[in-house]
This record gives structure tokens, C-alpha cells and sequence, in this order.
């Protein structure tokens, strides 16, 4: 069992070389050092290192094998939803194709997700939104996160979906959000999101009606997606 120490210094390691890789300190395709070698040029224990390359190996960046060492695995490789990759890479190079394929992700997912909430959010998770809502408003006012409020809209909805897979992307969009939203907000020369037409998703989803809601939030993405593609 590792001790807190351990652990914390496993972590650390872990998205050190994260960082270095996703930023092409190791390229794609080549060696990285031995795991002695790591040992020494980020002064962590040999256990520890031995665990922080068995968390990148599981997430998909490197390999790591007997007489064949450390290598850089390229990108198609990586875990695109484990959120300390996608962290990485949106903390490092958040390139605008990138935000573009998030983007398409989520028109796959949000609109359905609205429309399952529509169809089967308690009482208690259309109240979830809703909160989320009120945040979003008193943001525009300065008295809340407008980025923490628009986030919590978005998942709260995915959480009432009522489908156990979308709720459990509530991470991984979490995530991806911090860097998209915070862009287009940019790109309008806004601090925060459209607040009416989150209340319009909200009513929608309130009233029951699968398709209007399905719309709503289609009409949202569509926005941000023309908004990155125009810088593209």
C-alpha cells in the first residue's frame, strides 16, 4: 500500500511528464529515458517512477517494455477522455481544430442529453439546473464564477439525463468546457454565456418537451462551432 507521500509524489510525476510530453519534450515515436534515469533527473524514488509510467502507459501516452524501454506513443493513442490527458493537452496547446472536435462531441451528446432530461429528471436534478441557472445569472452580475456556473449547467443536465453513460462524461465535458467556453466568451468579447438562452434550455427541459430542448441546446452549439470555425 502506498503511503500519502508516495502517492502524492506518484501523481506529481505522472503529470510532470504529462506535461512533457503532450508539449513534445519526448517526442512521438522516440525513447525516453530509463526509468533510473527519471529516477534521478526528477529526484523521485524508483517505485514511484515505476508507478507514474505504469498511470501514462494506462492512459496511453508511452509504452513501456522489456528491452525496448520507454517510447512515445503517438497521438491516436492517447485516452482523449481521461481528463488529466485532455488537461494536459488543453492546458498546453489548446489548438482551435481541437476545440472544433470537442465541439462536434458534444453535438453528438448535449442534445440528446437534453431531451433524455426532458423526458427524465426528478424533481430534485430539474432544481439542480435550475441552481445552475441562477448562478449563471448572478455571474452576470458579478456576484458568482461565470465560467464554475456555466459548467455546472451543462453537466447538471447531462446528470438528469437519466443515462448513465452521459452522466458519467460529466468530467470529461466539464473539462473541455473550461477551455472552449472560456474561448468563445473571448472570441464575443463577453464575460460569460448567453443567460436567456440557457433559461430557454432550462424551460424547455422543465416543460417536458424532448424535442424543443433537443433544439435549444443545438442552437447553442451551432454558435459556438460557426464562432471557432470562423478563426480557423
Amino acid at each position: 500500500m502506498q503511503t500519502p507521500q508516495r502517492h502524492n509524489l506518484t501523481h506529481q510525476l505522472t503529470h510532470d511528464l504529462g506535461i512533457a510530453i503532450v508539449n513534445g519534450k519526448y517526442p512521438i515515436g522516440k525513447g525516453m529515458p530509463s526509468e533510473a534515469d527519471l529516477c534521478v533527473e526528477y529526484d523521485v524514488s524508483r517505485s514511484s517512477t515505476r508507478e507514474a509510467v505504469k498511470m501514462l502507459s494506462a492512459k496511453g501516452l508511452i509504452s513501456s517494455r522489456p528491452k525496448q524501454g520507454i517510447r512515445v506513443l503517438p497521438e491516436s493513442s492517447w485516452n482523449m477522455f481521461d481528463t488529466d490527458v485532455l488537461t494536459w493537452i488543453l492546458s498546453s496547446k489548446p489548438s482551435l481544430s481541437l476545440l472544433k472536435e470537442f465541439t462536434q462531441v458534444r453535438f453528438a451528446i448535449e442534445p440528446e442529453a437534453a431531451a433524455l432530461a426532458a423526458q427524465n429528471a426528478t424533481d430534485e436534478q430539474l432544481a439542480q439546473i435550475e441552481f445552475a441557472l441562477s448562478r449563471m445569472a448572478d455571474a452576470d452580475n458579478g456576484l458568482d464564477d461565470p465560467l464554475e456556473a456555466d459548467i455546472e449547467f451543462h453537466t447538471s443536465i447531462l446528470n438528469a439525463s437519466g443515462n448513465r453513460f452521459f452522466a458519467q462524461l460529466s468530467d470529461f465535458i466539464g473539462t473541455a468546457l473550461r477551455v472552449s467556453i472560456r474561448y468563445t466568451n473571448k472570441i464575443k468579447g463577453v464575460p460569460g454565456a448567453d443567460v436567456q438562452k440557457h433559461a430557454d434550455i432550462f424551460n424547455t427541459i422543465k416543460s417536458r418537451d424532448d424535442k424543443a430542448a433537443r433544439e435549444a441546446v443545438s442552437t447553442i452549439l451551432v454558435e459556438a462551432l460557426e464562432l471557432i470555425e470562423s478563426k480557423l
